[in-house]
């Protein structure tokens, strides 16, 4: 991931009450479905307890298999929770069907992964960026189509894309159109789930710097999916690392990024490239494979691959412990190193 153009840093967030709160959520998959079934399940989401306040930008990061997008699908309601709760503006929209779930999804919008999916490729641009607004029945088509113009100038891209195709735009333009979309029917909350990582590394930048922007001028709040740890720095208020379907670590990023406490955090961290040609090469930590999610491991679910490991990770889970103001890690070691420095 290149550092190049990066905005330098995230403005700060006033108090105020969540305008998301996840709490105990679960999600788990059955293996299969037949008449033979084991009862086995996958543990994509396992008691995940989250909160981003409006105009916050929180990052969710970890490996693959963490467990990252399922959680983001949850707070999207695309699928339903095992178990727990989903609170956006103070309402549970768990159990929300039918209009009411509209009313939520309309508050809530996605930016996805995959520009080349994510985009219908029967449809121009401009009829992409105003289907949430024909669906919610917002405006006239004259305002509609205002409405449009003015999104596709504000991501960058000239008004005449609106007539355009997908397959006449790049990765980045295309990308641009999803963050347009995504912003059409003025949503207080955007959900984007990995959206740089399918770009090339010289967009990513210019993308990343302008959903910064969009948060700054329209005070969004913003869950952030990311397996890139230099990506959410330069965007993000809060971090929030995830592995094997637990939150392993949270707090505002410059202390996550400055202090880390769990293991698998400070793993992430050494993996990052430094531009820095004299200092020393720095290998992840990491060995192995992160286990399936059918058999996570007893106790702390990071103890087959954590080199700091003792005997009371492989029986007892680690609950979470503060390290400083809105700061938490769950590890027995580090833990135990802030008491004896107590």
């Amino acid at each position: 991931m290149s550092r190049v153009a990066l905005s330098d840093e995230v403005a700060p967030v006033q108090p105020s009450a969540p305008i998301l709160l996840v709490e105990g959520l679960v999600k788990h998959f059955p293996t299969d479905r037949g008449f033979l079934s084991s009862g086995a399940v996958v543990h994509a989401v396992d008691e995940v307890d989250l909160e981003i306040r409006p105009g916050e930008v929180l990052a969710v990061v970890g490996e693959s298999g963490s467990g990252k997008s399922t959680l983001a699908r949850c707070v999207l309601r695309l699928i339903d929770p095992t178990q727990g709760r989903i609170v956006f503006d103070g309402r549970d929209v768990t159990p929300l069907k039918g209009r009411q779930l509209a009313w939520f999804r309309q508050q809530v919008q996605p930016v996805f992964q995959d520009p080349y999916s994510s985009i219908d490729p029967r449809w121009r641009v401009g009829h992409s960026v105003a289907e949430s607004l024909d669906a919610f029945a917002i405006g006239t088509r004259a305002e509609r189509h205002a409405r449009v113009v003015d999104l596709l100038d504000r991501v960058g891209l000239d008004p005449s894309f609106a007539r355009r195709r997908p397959h006449e735009l790049s990765g980045g333009q295309r990308q641009r159109v999803g963050i347009a979309a995504a912003l059409a029917p003025q949503p207080r909350l955007i959900v984007a789930d990995e959206p740089v990582s399918a770009l090339d590394v010289s967009v990513q930048a210019q993308v990343l710097n302008l959903l910064a922007e969009l948060q700054r001028d329209l005070r969004l709040a913003i869950l952030f999916v990311a397996h890139d740890l230099a990506v959410v720095q330069h965007i993000s208020h809060r971090t929030a690392v995830m592995y094997l379907g637990k939150i392993v670590e949270t707090g505002p990023t410059e202390r996550v990024f400055r202090d880390p406490r769990h293991p698998y955090t400070q793993a992430l961290l050494e993996a990052i490239p430094h531009p820095d040609p004299e200092r020393p090469l720095v290998g992840s930590a990491l060995e192995g494979e992160i286990p399936s999610p059918i058999a996570p491991p007893s106790g702390c679910r990071f103890r087959t691959r954590c080199p700091v490991a003792i005997e009371r990770c492989t029986t007892e889970e680690p609950a979470m412990t503060v390290f400083g103001t809105g700061h938490t890690a769950a590890c027995h070691v580090a833990r135990a190193e802030l008491e004896r420095s107590a």
